[in-house]
């Protein structure tokens, strides 16, 4: 039962990232029919996550009345539906679109990490948390593969609404398991909370060590968007690359995540305190930003893949020992309540970094200034990281 509900969650994860990685990949193609520059789509992001923050936040009342399976099950109706809106072309539709993906969004983590929570070996932890996670690069390197196939085979708008079919199977695959998983969940002894807002809030930040993890969040989620949103944006312009070769190198900066997400896991579990692991990460993903915003139209395209496979060990790579070392401080039987508020702090820095890069691109007419911006954020939060480690 612990393999496949890791492959089911591990399903759920790839899904709603393929949507969200999916837009701005869309983004060059869709802004002549949309009739708004390609630099929003950091907005549509904005908005997804938006949404995110208060889905997240009641995760855990959802997961307490109606199961963490199906709660996933829902997850991926939302996104898959979202992004079919998106395929329309109506501004008013896009925003509708990307409010119902972020409601999907918000709730995977917390269901899953509720399910691997019960499940998963103590001295594996990390490992397995990192191999779920391992969805989040996995769905990008896939949008950036699938997506720019499908947009030149039968256009943007089919693009997304194949992108949202996917999410059918993903539904059906999890039925196989939903009334086993979801039984023990509901039948485990839990105090049911009120509908409020601040409940899960106040378990994350009256937590000294929950606090630090959510506040630290912050900026490497809004590094790790930003690089999803603005990456091909910015090689295609900045470097002057193609759609299919600008996607390429987002496919290696998530596959890049997918498999350094197992190696920090391994090492958080066997090596290095999870705060240390952290602290280093923040480094290295603010001095590969740095790195990448040296590209210019004859800049070779292999030391723009090498960036780029850093950039997504770095800055796509932390999800999993940190949403570990949440689930494993969290107080016996609120997993799902703690790694929901914290998320909200998450999902807070991917709804205003990302803005705020777009606002000093607005400025500056540079993609450069907003990597510049955050690598220098997530270098002092690393930094952080390793004085606290030391203390």
């Amino acid at each position: 039962m612990f393999i496949a509900s890791l492959l089911v969650t591990l399903a759920v994860q790839i899904q709603a990232s393929l949507v969200v990685f999916t837009p701005p990949i869309l983004a060059p193609i869709a802004q002549g029919d949309v009739g708004v520059n390609a630099a929003s789509v950091g907005l549509v992001i904005a908005l997804i996550y938006l949404s995110s923050v208060p889905s997240a936040l009641f995760s855990g009342l959802l997961i307490n009345r109606l199961g963490a399976i199906r709660v996933s099950q829902l997850c991926v109706f939302c996104a898959s539906l979202g992004v079919v809106l998106m395929s329309t072309g109506n501004v008013l539709l896009i925003v509708l679109g990307a409010l119902i993906v972020g409601l999907g969004y918000g709730a995977v983590t917390p269901s899953s990490s509720t399910v691997l929570a019960e499940q998963a070996p103590a001295n594996m932890r990390s490992l397995i948390f990192s191999i779920k996670q391992t969805g989040v690069p996995i769905g990008g390197a896939i949008a950036g593969a699938l997506v720019p196939y499908l947009m030149y085979s039968f256009g943007w708008k089919e693009a997304a609404i194949i992108i949202g079919l996917i999410g059918v199977a993903v539904i059906l695959s999890a039925q196989f398991i939903q009334k086993r998983v979801d039984q023990k969940s509901l039948m485990s002894p839990r105090e049911m909370q009120s509908l409020s807002l601040l409940e899960p809030l106040r378990l994350v930040f009256s937590h000294g060590k929950l606090r630090e993890l959510a506040v630290s969040s912050f900026a490497f989620s809004g590094m790790q968007m930003s690089l999803g949103s603005y990456l091909v944006v910015m090689l295609t312009e900045q470097a002057q690359l193609t759609v299919s070769l600008a996607g390429s190198a987002l496919s290696i900066a998530m596959m890049a995540g997918a498999i350094a997400r197992l190696f920090w896991g391994v090492l958080a579990d066997y090596g290095f305190s999870p705060r240390s692991v952290l602290g280093f990460l923040g480094i290295l993903m603010g001095i590969s930003a740095a790195a990448m915003c040296l590209v210019h139209p004859t800049f070779p395209i292999m030391l723009i893949y090498a960036f780029s496979f850093f950039f997504g060990a770095s800055a796509v790579g932390w999800n999993g020992v940190y949403i570990a070392e949440v689930a494993r401080i969290a107080p016996l039987g609120r997993a799902g309540a703690a790694t929901g508020a914290s998320l909200a702090m998450t999902y807070s820095g991917v709804v205003l970094l990302p803005t705020l890069f777009w606002l000093i691109h607005l400025v500056t007419e540079s993609y450069v200034w907003g990597f510049l911006f955050l690598g220098a954020f997530t270098v002092w939060r690393g930094l952080l990281f390793f004085n606290k480690a030391e203390q």
